[in-house]
């Protein structure tokens, strides 16, 4: 098998003006003014106004790096499933692969050939008679009756784009620079930049585009999530009065990690809990994680006595004094569901003299979000549009003791005002977060009991 690296320079001939778009992003402070704006299908143009002083530049933006690969074996080859998500209806392509899954509209699909052996002299085996292909998802596998047999091997051509972020910064001398980034499979960071230069706009490349609109372009609005209103008080003194007690006299405190894949990581929790031993140095915490990939509290409820993650043995005989929740699979409930089972949760916790902290889940790929979110582009999504979000807020609200909101929803939501598309922390491309991802979720518990640094 080969690879060969595609110049995205290539397409600058699709390039044959520089006319300004329509599409614009403005940042703007006290002293900084940033416009970007798309100019024709690969331009971006910036004006930074800093300091009374106004630069302008436009840059040819090379659109998105292409993979092109030659015979790759894929192994035993499955046969195709049309009945399940796309990531799993056959053998995963190595180039549009992610953590526990491919990569949506990475693959070329037109570009997608499939042999029975390697080389010139393979004979080339037909879509829909010898195999089939997810061509959103990157996945291939074989047809009952066609020719390739159970067990035996196909070779795979093909052509991936990587997704990239370039940068716009002013430099020390106040001009404007194009710096691109890397390009990656899934996980593209914005590139580093000049020492003392600024970061103004961030181009996105989400793989196979055919040209840059609005939904590509990031003005770097905020350098980070604002905190909390000056007059809200950390939710801790009223609502975990027993946990701050205990982290306060440097007495045992139990805490229960509680949720689904994205906690069995230990992440989140773990970054959590030396957060609050920094804040109380004296404090005794012992933390037990209970996770149960690809369930929810729905999950746990169900299970008989002696399961695995039985809800009474795994969560209340654990006898914590604080658990902590984080059930993005519960994000397809509604208000009136988030009543109903949260306050059957709530009143064993009390049972037992836990307290509760509710984690507001992190934002997953755009079409599982709700209608229309998908053309948003990654941009202008602060509030998040899940019902399950609104109703956690609406339960914490109605039920002031024993039991906080952390809201990472909110910072996951504010994450494209300082220019980063928030799929770009996912691992797997769907609802997996990165190390930077699970920041965000002690980010929201550290605002509970007080102001993060």
């Amino acid at each position: 098998m080969s690879r060969v690296i595609v110049s995205a320079l290539a397409a600058a001939c699709m390039f044959p003006c520089l006319g300004i778009g329509g599409v614009r992003g403005v940042a703007a402070a006290e002293d900084r003014v940033v416009v970007a704006e798309t100019a024709g299908d690969w331009g971006v143009r910036v004006e930074s106004r800093h300091a009374g002083q106004t630069t302008a530049e436009t840059f040819l933006v090379a659109p998105p790096d292409v993979v092109e690969v030659i015979d790759e074996k894929l192994s035993a080859l499955p046969v195709f499933n049309p009945a399940v998500p796309g990531w799993v209806k056959g053998a995963a392509l190595a180039d549009v692969t992610a953590a526990e899954c491919t990569v949506i509209r990475a693959l070329d699909p037109d570009s997608l050939v499939v042999k029975a052996a390697p080389g010139a002299e393979g004979t080339v085996l037909e879509r829909g008679r010898d195999w089939e292909a997810d061509s959103e998802w990157g996945t291939v596998g074989r047809l009952v009756g066609g020719r390739i047999g159970e067990g035996e091997p196909a070779w795979a051509s093909y052509r991936a784009a990587r997704r990239r972020i370039d940068s716009v910064v002013r430099l020390t001398d106040g001009t404007l620079e194009l710096v691109r980034g890397e390009p990656q499979i899934v996980l593209c960071q914005p590139p580093s930049i000049p020492a003392g230069s600024e970061r103004l706009v961030n181009v996105y490349l989400p793989g196979r585009i055919e040209k840059l609109s609005d939904a590509n372009l990031f003005p770097i609005l905020e350098d980070r999530c604002p905190p909390l209103p000056v007059d809200h008080h950390p939710q801790a003194k009223a609502r975990l009065p027993e946990t701050l007690r205990r982290l306060e006299a440097g007495e045992p405190l139990k805490i229960l990690a509680w949720g689904d894949s994205v906690t069995t990581y230990n992440r989140w929790q773990s970054m959590f809990v030396k957060r609050l031993e920094a804040r109380y140095p004296g404090a005794k915490i012992e933390l037990v994680t209970e996770a149960w990939g690809g369930r929810n509290t729905g999950s746990y409820l169900a299970e008989p006595p002696g399961s695995d993650h039985n809800y009474r043995e795994k969560v209340l005989e654990a006898r914590p004094h604080l658990i902590v929740s984080e059930f993005v699979n519960d994000a397809g409930m509604g208000p009136a569901d988030v009543d109903r089972q949260y306050g059957r949760l709530l009143a064993d916790f009390r049972g037992i003299g836990a307290e509760w902290i509710i984690l507001t889940p992190h934002y997953v790929m755009p079409e599982w979000m709700g209608p229309g979110f998908l053309e948003r582009g990654q941009r202008d999504i602060d509030d998040d549009p899940r019902p399950y979000v609104a109703g956690l807020k609406a339960f914490v609200a109605a039920h002031p003791e024993h039991v906080a909101l952390a809201d990472a929803a909110r910072r996951y939501g504010r994450l494209w005002r300082q220019g980063i598309p928030y799929l770009t922390l996912m691992e797997n491309n769907i609802n997996h977060p990165n190390i930077a991802g699970h920041q965000i979720f002690a980010d929201a518990l550290d605002e509970v009991f007080g102001r993060p640094d």
